[in-house]
């Protein structure tokens, strides 16, 4: 055995593998459910081999030539990691910068914007019309926005019935809403990568998915095929959703979001 592993101070050993362990814990917790979850298991296997070299003195000098080869993979391993994890980085960046105590103080109160949308929600649900109304919190839709068509009306049911109503120009793409505003619509979406969901979900739930992924928007989703109502934030689906528990789930989600003033200009996008 190495007299490194004799010198080790088993205190100092304790509360590294405890922080190992929380760090390991919290991350794959993460992950769950998404794609950087095989990824995450293979990964770990190779540190786990790679740990045991340095414990079995691959450090030392006996191992010059495997020690550089091994630490010029690692380099390479760590960028193709940033690379791989970027919308997962993105997510984690996001839930932080949402921390209660990097929040402004100041609330908006959102029950006339769930009122609004659940009534469209509701009659479109009924009529089996489509639809996909993503909520603004933190994270503008600004870049998103601009390819859509602007509106910047005051958010309605007649609205939002009247955008989602078959056979309309705007029918088949997204509403983003912002405070008491519809900016835009007939908005095109991110979608989610395929085996994100399971295969009975279409386009919609996919694009709601995927821009919930990207940022910190609560999406609404009617299915045109069955008017089953959904949910998606931070990249999970709620499904499905009672009409009569809408506003509910909605004021639950929306609770702790900080959206913008009714008196600042809606109609300015980042």
């Amino acid at each position: 055995m190495p007299s490194d592993l004799l010198s080790i101070d088993l205190l100092e050993l304790l509360i590294e593998l405890a922080v190992i362990w929380f760090v390991v814990y919290f991350t794959v917790r993460f992950l769950r459910g998404t794609r950087g979850a095989g990824i995450v298991k293979g990964f770990a296997v190779l540190l786990a081999a790679f740990v045991l070299l340095q414990l079995l003195g691959l450090g030392t000098e006996r191992l010059a030539r495997l020690n550089f080869i091994v630490n010029y993979l690692v380099g390479i391993v760590a960028v193709l990691l940033i690379v791989i994890f970027q919308p997962e980085l993105r997510q984690a960046t996001m839930r932080l910068g949402q921390a209660r105590l990097l929040r402004p103080g100041r609330r908006e109160s959102a029950d006339s914007r769930i009122e609004a949308i659940s009534e469209a929600v509701g009659f479109l649900s009924r009529s089996q019309f489509g639809a996909i109304i993503a909520i603004e919190r933190n994270i503008r839709l600004g870049s998103l926005i601009e390819g859509g068509q602007p509106l910047d009306a005051r958010l309605n049911p007649a609205l939002l019935e009247s955008i989602f109503w078959p056979n309309s120009p705007l029918h088949d793409l997204g509403v983003v809403v912002r405070g008491e505003r519809v900016l835009a619509a007939g908005v095109q979406f991110p979608l989610a990568e395929d085996g994100v969901l399971p295969a009975k979900y279409g386009a919609r739930h996919r694009a709601a998915v995927g821009l919930s992924s990207e940022s910190d928007c609560l999406v609404v989703v009617v299915s045109e095929e069955s008017g089953v109502v959904s949910i998606a934030d931070s990249g999970n689906l709620e499904s499905p959703i009672a009409i009569e528990h809408l506003p509910d789930i909605l004021r639950r989600h929306l609770q702790d979001s900080t959206d913008e003033s009714p008196s600042e200009s809606p109609g300015k996008t980042p």
